[in-house]
């Protein structure tokens, strides 16, 4: 299997990054093709928060690489501000690797 690695990518209106006026339906609508276009590209979206009224998304996913989950917004012709790597930092995650 190959190996996979955390990313977030966020989306702002002010940017035009994020569709304006999209509603809760439309928005899940929407999520339904790009999770087509994710499994396609290998990526695996774990979590979205959308802020409807202030226009703003943070995708969380789980992909080989930033450009697959580049290529899966593509598919779907949303651009993004930033897709950013990124690690865990849990309680849990700290309180194990320190004993």
């Amino acid at each position: 299997m190959q190996a996979m690695h955390f990313f977030i990518d966020t989306h702002n209106r002010d940017n035009e990054t994020f569709p304006a006026g999209i509603s809760p339906s439309q928005f899940e609508a929407f999520y339904a093709d790009y999770e087509q276009a994710c499994q396609a590209e290998g990526v695996i979206p774990l979590r979205i928060h959308v802020g409807f009224e202030e226009g703003r998304a943070f995708c969380f996913n789980m992909a080989p690489d930033a450009e697959a989950v580049k290529r899966a917004h593509a598919r779907v012709g949303l651009p993004f501000d930033q897709i950013t790597e990124v690690t865990t930092a849990t309680p849990g995650d700290m309180f194990f690797k320190q004993r």
